[in-house]
């Protein structure tokens, strides 16, 4: 027993000695060299703008299998709410709009900034493209496939994904946008695309815009539900519920957060409107007869039917008898702001600076800021 107690206690001077002799030993202290910063290769631009959107065919989405790069300016900036998890560039052909599923883009994207796009696997569709008399022309955009089949693009929401096809580039000066006076200069809404007219997608400043006295607001009565059905949407336009509005329907923000909608809605400003009325409508039991379905109101002025959420807004303006619809967001900081009553009365013309779009053969307008609008 003494033996092994000894031999216990031999082993923890060892061990105690071992322990300072690591305890001392000279600290290594070669330095390695630096690792080389990672930089990320900018491709060579192959293609113009208008050079991709010449290859989109009207309702068949593109999966691009080419290296097709394409570069611009960023033209604009989603701070005040305007734009959505997108941004617009720009080169001498036209502009396009890039889906990046991120909100804050402005952070990363600024405008006046370079930024290339590697388009490979990418895909190249159209967002409000309508066959038909009363139809025409969308907005072409890059984005992902959306599995869904909803719409023919989706956003860009892996960042590895982003990484491997958006490159930013040096901040090279905003967009001077292009002024537009005549009704001539806009693009034909009915065919016109980024590949055949270099205003497309791009900024401008249109003057001389005079109020048309109507609104478009396309209302739902469940988000959840389908949004392309006729029984789940009210079309505020010029064809429904006109009452002691007329086209306005009592609208006379650039847009419409929750409250502004609900004050609408429980005023009773628009008792007169049916459900499915516009181009679409609804059938009666027995499948056969057509009726502009029923008026919103429930008798005791709360709508429970009607989702009262922020609604963008398309007002009507004339630029030589030609229309224009600035569309605003319901979800923007300036989207309750009133428009000045004198443009409201046609006493005065607007000048709008801000991008041009396409929708189902109309031509619209989006707006950065509330600066982008001025009264003549």
């Amino acid at each position: 027993m003494k033996k092994t107690i000894i031999a216990l206690f031999a082993l923890a001077v060892l061990v105690s000695c071992q322990s300072l002799k690591e305890e001392f030993q000279p600290v290594f202290t070669v330095k390695y060299s630096n690792p080389p910063a990672y930089e990320r290769t900018v491709p060579a631009t192959t293609h113009t703008i208008a050079q991709l959107v010449s290859k989109y065919i009207p309702e068949k989405p593109m999966v691009i299998n080419e290296d097709i790069v394409i570069s611009g300016i960023v033209s604009t900036t989603d701070q005040p709410g305007n734009f959505y998890k997108s941004f617009f560039i720009q080169d001498e052909t036209g502009g396009i709009e890039i889906k990046v599923g991120k909100n804050s883009l402005y952070n990363d994207y600024l405008p006046g900034q370079r930024v290339s796009v590697f388009c490979r696997d990418l895909t190249l569709g159209m967002y409000g493209y309508k066959t038909g008399n009363y139809g025409g022309m969308g907005m072409a955009q890059i984005g992902f496939a959306d599995p869904s089949g909803t719409y023919e693009t989706s956003y860009l929401e892996s960042q590895m994904i982003i990484n491997d096809h958006i490159f930013r580039g040096e901040v090279e000066g905003l967009v001077t946008p292009q002024v537009v006076t005549a009704a001539s200069q806009l693009p034909d809404p009915k065919t016109a695309t980024q590949a055949t007219h270099p205003l497309v997608g791009s900024l401008v400043t249109i003057k001389g815009l005079k109020y048309a006295g109507e609104t478009f607001v396309l209302l739902y009565l469940d988000s959840t539900k389908d949004k392309k059905s006729g029984t789940n949407r009210v079309f505020l336009s010029d064809s429904n519920g006109l009452g002691k509005f007329g086209k306005t329907h009592g609208i006379t923000t650039w847009a419409m957060s929750e409250n502004k909608m609900k004050e609408h809605l429980l005023a009773g400003d628009w008792d007169d409107a049916e459900v499915a009325s516009g181009s679409e409508y609804l059938l009666d039991e027995d499948g056969k007869h057509v009726t502009l379905g029923h008026p919103m109101l429930k008798g005791d002025g709360s709508y429970p039917g009607v989702e009262k959420a922020a609604y963008s807004v398309s007002q009507y303006f004339t630029l030589g008898g030609t229309s224009v619809q600035v569309r605003t967001s319901g979800f923007c900081k300036f989207a309750d702001v009133e428009i000045d009553p004198a443009v409201l009365k046609g006493e005065k013309t607007i000048s709008v600076t801000g991008v041009i779009n396409l929708y189902q053969g109309s031509i619209q307008i989006t707006v950065n800021s509330l600066d982008d609008f001025v009264v003549e």
